[in-house]
């Protein structure tokens, strides 16, 4: 069978397109605009320049991609979160919310909830540990980590308008 492929052919204004062949000849694109987001196409097995599916995703949707195609956090020296019975989401707050200009501390989340914010994603730049003064702006996307519920709890909170 042959080996697959992949090439990059750089995009001006938009960003790149990245073209994958698999080793079953199937075609698949990604258009990595330069604003984050990305365009998810895949071609037809019988023609290869019929397009069967595209898909546009936000830069956040790409990396929830991203990460369930190659997590990061299979490494055999880090410890799974799910062996304790623990999840750890992203979730994003959304620019209209209830939470956007307050601060961390407001949300009494570890109290409500039992999960705790372990870090803060803004733009391109992550902030570890926020401390209860941190003030939460729409667009931030906080990890938390927590038991099923509370993350659910802490989704339903932070998703307040």
């Amino acid at each position: 069978m042959p080996a697959s492929r992949l090439s990059r052919t750089p995009l001006p204004g938009i960003g790149h397109r990245y073209d994958l062949t698999t080793r079953e000849q199937r075609r698949l694109s990604v258009v990595a605009h330069r604003d984050g987001g990305r365009t998810l196409s895949a071609y037809q097995a019988d023609d290869p320049d019929a397009c069967a599916l595209s898909m546009k995703l936000t830069s956040g949707e790409a990396a929830y991609l991203i990460d369930a195609l190659m997590p990061s956090h299979h490494s055999p020296n880090l410890l799974h979160t799910t062996d304790l019975g623990l999840v750890a989401e992203r979730i994003e707050i959304p620019g209209a919310s209830y939470w956007n200009g307050r601060l961390l501390g407001e949300t009494a989340m570890r109290t409500e909830t039992g999960a705790s914010i372990v870090a803060v994603l803004r733009r391109a730049e992550a902030i570890p540990s926020p401390a209860p003064d941190f003030r939460l702006a729409g667009g931030d996307t906080v990890i938390v980590i927590g038991t099923r519920e509370g993350v659910e709890a802490a989704a339903t909170i932070l998703g307040r308008e």
